[in-house]
């Protein structure tokens, strides 16, 4: 989420369906550190790619490089958990601030998207070949795609977990908003001029300090200067203000400009002991974990916990991953929501700014601002391990609040009625129907009010109609 007049567009590209597994076969050689290559699906004219570094040495890897040629015609889409340059059909991928260290045994993976034909050769890492010998000069064939098209939608599997969520009191289903605390293009507002229909306020964003996992918040002094003068103070109060109308407020963290790295155990700590402080001295309900530019889920993960074991149960722990970040359970976001999921609230993906993205039917590429977008990137959520109560919709509020992707709230509607009763899909049917679901987020209150608060006002009473 971005704080000026289009959030940032994600590196994605359109397509299309995973037909299954095709492994595309390193040589074998001595153990050491190695980089396997696997096609995890292919679909003719384009393939998802995966590969996995290795340490089957003595001593721990720090930090990893992945070389690597493709075929003429053959190009890299969007990619994740790695960092990525390219020359010509080199391309060269490159560990994040927290998958670079490999202790003797384990692994890493990075996945992307390739569109052509034909599969990585010469690679290498860290300037040795891939397989710890020399490079391979040509690419192994690859499995034929199928001829013929699987079922629109996969057959049901055991239902997603039914175990009761966390005692937060929030209502069943709830609407979320984010409130800016910056000025830009969009209308200012105090916080407690934050409109009723929002049930949690998410304060846009608690940013990085000079020590690595701590965060920091104040009224920012563009915000108080358009608001006329508007000091921590008065926002302290505004906070108990929308608490007493029995609304919740958390802190958000991050931001599409945000530089928060929880990497290790030292800054997990500096983390939850800095987010701790910011709930004492403000009265925040929660927090919302809004990092996109990577994030480490294991130190995450213990970051959260250690805050939970203070707060207590009560605590809320919100998420806002990109589309791109839930596309798989081995993707970080999405492992650091099943990690915790035993504390977890809610996860709202941002369903914009994200072009075409597979579905949980992983039959199609299903373009964002559509009912079938909304309704087949949250099955992947809802069949792969989250609760129907940890799973929201996140949409723009309209016109400016985002790049791509913004849509009626009538489509927002429609999606939840899919959802929860299998009414007003689109050609997209999910394999259950899923009441519990958790309701809708939108970026941002300040959007929606500069709008007429068109969203808000058609969203939150079509949550209270739902099972």
């Amino acid at each position: 989420m971005k704080r000026s007049r289009s959030l940032v567009f994600s590196l994605v590209t359109a397509v299309v369906a995973a037909l299954g597994a095709v492994w595309v076969a390193m040589p074998a050689f001595a153990a050491g550190v190695t980089a396997s290559f696997v096609k995890t699906a292919d679909w003719g004219s384009g393939w998802e790619g995966k590969f996995t570094i290795t340490n089957g040495g003595g001593s721990t890897v720090d930090g990893w490089t992945v070389a690597f040629d493709l075929p003429a015609g053959t190009t890299v889409g969007s990619y994740w958990d790695a960092l990525l340059t390219s020359s010509g059909q080199r391309h060269t991928f490159t560990n994040r601030s927290w998958n670079g260290r490999i202790a003797p045994g384990a692994s890493v993976s990075f996945g992307f998207l390739g569109s052509g034909p034909g599969a990585p050769t010469n690679c290498q890492l860290n300037g040795t070949a891939c397989g710890g010998g020399t490079n391979p000069t040509t690419a192994p064939p690859t499995t034929a795609p199928p001829t013929t098209a699987p079922p629109t939608t996969p057959p049901p599997t055991t239902p997603p977990p039914t175990s009761p969520p966390p005692n937060t009191g929030l209502p069943k289903h709830l609407l979320t908003g984010y409130w800016h605390n910056f000025d830009n293009p969009a209308v200012e507002l105090r916080l407690r001029d934050v409109p009723a229909e929002y049930d949690v306020v998410a304060v846009a964003f608690a940013e990085a300090t000079a020590t690595p996992g701590a965060v920091t918040f104040a009224v920012d002094p563009g915000l108080s200067t358009a608001l006329g003068g508007y000091t921590d103070a008065d926002f302290s109060a505004d906070v108990r203000a929308l608490q007493s109308r029995g609304k919740k407020v958390i802190i958000s963290v991050g931001g599409e400009t945000g530089r928060v790295a929880v990497n290790d155990a030292a800054s997990a700590a500096a983390f939850s002991d800095s987010v701790h402080a910011l709930i004492q001295r403000y009265g925040f309900d929660g927090v919302d974990i809004d990092l996109e530019n990577g994030l480490n889920p294991t130190y995450m993960a213990q970051a959260l916990r250690s805050l939970r074991a203070r707060v207590g149960a009560g605590l809320i722990i919100a998420m806002a991953p990109q589309t791109i970040d839930m596309q798989s359970p081995e993707s970080s976001y999405f492992k650091l929501a099943l990690d915790i999921r035993d504390i977890l609230t809610v996860v709202n993906t941002q369903f914009y700014n994200s072009g075409a993205m597979l579905g949980c039917d992983r039959n199609a590429a299903y373009s964002q601002g559509t009912v079938n977008f909304i309704v087949a990137l949250a099955c992947i959520q809802l069949e792969a391990g989250l609760r129907p109560d940890q799973v929201g919709l996140g949409l723009p509020a309209g016109p400016g609040a985002a790049g791509g992707g913004i849509v009626a709230p009538a489509v927002v509607n429609a999606a939840l009625d899919c959802l929860a009763r299998g009414t007003n899909c689109g050609s997209f049917r999910p394999p259950r129907t899923y009441p519990g679901i958790r309701g809708a987020m939108t970026w941002s209150v300040n959007w929606d009010v500069t709008n007429g608060n068109t969203f808000a006002r058609t969203v939150a009473p079509h949550l209270d109609t739902l099972p």
